[in-house]
């Protein structure tokens, strides 16, 4: 029996270990120290009501939203790192995931890696300081319908109203102006085939839409900086 059991514990190792060697290419994976932060990757698109398809690198915004939740509720984290690199996506579920980091109790600081364009740009600007690297892109555009659309004026009243409630939260939670983010958004000579700009990296900084260029190991100075001053003001309050 004890050979068995040995055995067995053998094969689950040796299981394991293949699993590894498969999804990340190497048999040890580091592992992090417990820490007082959170890390929240949002990669790929933003996948909304409609489920996309398999060979699609998404991001489902019912994955993210109890995360959310459990991280509110939980003592032991301090602060949140929303990593991006995203080509947007639907746009009721990029602005949900915003409103809920934009409402969190605890310090955000989100850092734009290779892109955060389209419904990326509010989930980047929700937190409470944003980075963006050098070489990083967004990409500002009018909102798309796909599927049936209705000719009518209804159906357009209904994408400008929400047009504008992408742009009352840009606007409400970065330092661009309303009219200089309109403008990028609606600018005919920078995309070959779209309408909108591609800002890079100082860009981004320049109109007011980041904060700061800068990479994990300024994001994470940031953040501590918050989480002090958070500890601060609580413990002013008890007092």
């Amino acid at each position: 029996m004890k050979d068995d059991s040995k055995e067995k514990d053998q094969s689950k190792s040796q299981s394991s270990l293949v699993d590894k060697i498969q999804q990340l290419g190497q048999s040890n994976v580091p592992q992090p120290a417990d820490s007082n932060i959170h890390v929240l990757p949002i990669i790929g698109q933003v996948e909304g009501h409609v489920q996309l398809p398999s060979q699609n690198k998404t991001t489902k915004y019912e994955h993210l939203i109890p995360q959310l939740i459990a991280i509110e509720q939980n003592p032991k984290i301090e602060g949140l790192v929303v990593l991006l690199n995203t080509v947007g996506g639907d746009v009721e579920a990029g602005l949900a995931i915003s409103e809920m980091i934009s409402s969190l109790s605890k310090p955000t600081v989100s850092i734009v890696l290779g892109g955060g364009h389209s419904i990326g740009v509010p989930i980047a600007v929700s937190a409470d300081y944003s980075f963006i690297v050098e070489t990083a892109t967004m990409t500002i555009h009018p909102i798309r319908m796909t599927g049936l659309v209705i000719g009518v004026p209804q159906t357009f009243e209904y994408m400008d109203k929400m047009q504008d409630r992408v742009i009352s939260f840009v606007t409400k939670h970065s330092n661009v102006a309303e009219d200089k983010f309109k403008e990028l958004m609606f600018d005919k000579g920078n995309l070959t085939r779209d309408i909108g700009t591609n800002v890079v990296g100082q860009q981004a900084v320049d109109h007011g839409l980041i904060d700061a260029v800068g990479g994990v190991k300024e994001a994470m100075s940031k953040l501590n900086e918050l989480i002090e001053q958070n500890k601060g003001s609580e413990q002013q309050v008890v007092q």
